[in-house]
């Protein structure tokens, strides 16, 4: 077994791109969900609309970088958080669900449509729309960082993902602690009784629903500009899914929640994939049993089983309360 690697692996996990990307994302979820109670399926969406916010103001429309970051992050998730959450906030909350799925795979299947291939490149998406934030890099691109886990480009990255991150957190924690934030808590638990107090529960929700999707843009900007392009495919259903993983995880209506759920759940992901593949290729694993093409379905199969454990047995996730579990859906 190369320890070496599966540590090098796993801490690139802990701390790395991905766990950035979906703790941003999963931050958004904890607003939706954790603190208002809205059912939002299709955060994918929102990621999408930060990344192709950027990509499309600096390839298609020609703007310069910074008036791309301007609409990836504030104007495209505030629209598209007004299109769901007119028709459907005054509803019961499975509505919002169903509304965020399906705009999530419209959202998809459209961007992919070859008719729309000029503004959105189609099925091979955007690129070269990074070049003014690598630019800024402060590091060599052929020099590797932090232990030799991320080279230049990585690094910096990497480097502006905890920035952003620990900007996001302050926000959410004094955002939470504000007034604003206890009526988020009280429309979450009762709307009825909120709305009794004189609270318009409408435009607290639509409030909440578009600051979470902020965050949200701003994980799939950071992914479009680390993977330096933005493809449909890189924001499936799964994609939404990873994030409420990492929600769940770490526990709801906890500001850290998300932050400790992308983390465990991407350093998992990272160590169990190279210590099954030592395992098959070293022998100790029977062929019967399992191969190495098979490596990545059974490691999604143990946080499957890893999941099902933690909601039989703490349903509130490692960090969370089980008071904060409730929600009030009608």
């Amino acid at each position: 077994m190369d320890w070496g690697a599966i540590i090098e692996n796993t801490a690139r996990g802990l701390f790395g791109e991905q766990f950035i990307y979906f703790g941003l994302a999963a931050l958004g979820l904890n607003i939706h969900f954790g603190y208002t109670g809205l059912l939002n399926l299709g955060q994918a969406v929102f990621m999408a609309a930060g990344a192709y916010g950027l990509s499309m103001s600096v390839v298609t429309l020609g703007l310069n970088f910074w008036w791309g970051l301007l609409l990836g992050i504030i104007v495209f998730p505030l629209i598209l958080a007004a299109i769901m959450g007119v028709p459907t906030l005054r509803l019961r909350a499975d509505y919002l669900a169903i509304v965020t799925i399906a705009a999530s795979e419209m959202f998809r299947i459209i961007a992919r449509s070859p008719s729309l291939d000029r503004w959105t490149g189609s099925s091979d998406g955007l690129t070269g729309f990074a070049t003014t934030f690598y630019e800024l890099s402060p590091y060599d691109r052929q020099e590797r960082y932090l232990f030799g886990l991320f080279i230049g480009n990585q690094m910096w990255v990497v480097t502006v993902g905890w920035i952003t991150l620990a900007i996001v957190l302050v926000i959410s924690l004094r955002l939470m602690r504000s007034p604003w934030g206890r009526v988020l808590k009280a429309i979450r638990e009762d709307e009825d009784a909120a709305r009794s107090l004189g609270k318009n529960a409408y435009w607290y929700k639509m409030q909440a629903l578009m600051i979470g999707g902020v965050f949200g843009a701003m994980g799939g900007m950071l992914r479009a500009i680390g993977t330096q392009s933005a493809q449909p495919q890189n924001f499936i259903t799964d994609v939404t899914f990873f994030a409420w993983v990492a929600l769940i995880l770490g526990g709801a209506a906890k500001v850290l929640g998300p932050i400790a759920g992308a983390a465990i759940l991407y350093a998992i992901l990272s160590f169990s994939d190279v210590a099954l593949r030592q395992l098959v290729d070293n022998g100790h694993v029977p062929e019967w049993l399992m191969t190495g093409t098979q490596v990545g379905q059974v490691r999604f199969m143990l946080i499957g089983l890893g999941l099902i454990l933690l909601a039989a047995f703490r349903p509130q996730g490692i960090f969370g309360n089980k008071e904060e579990m409730a929600l009030d859906d009608r």
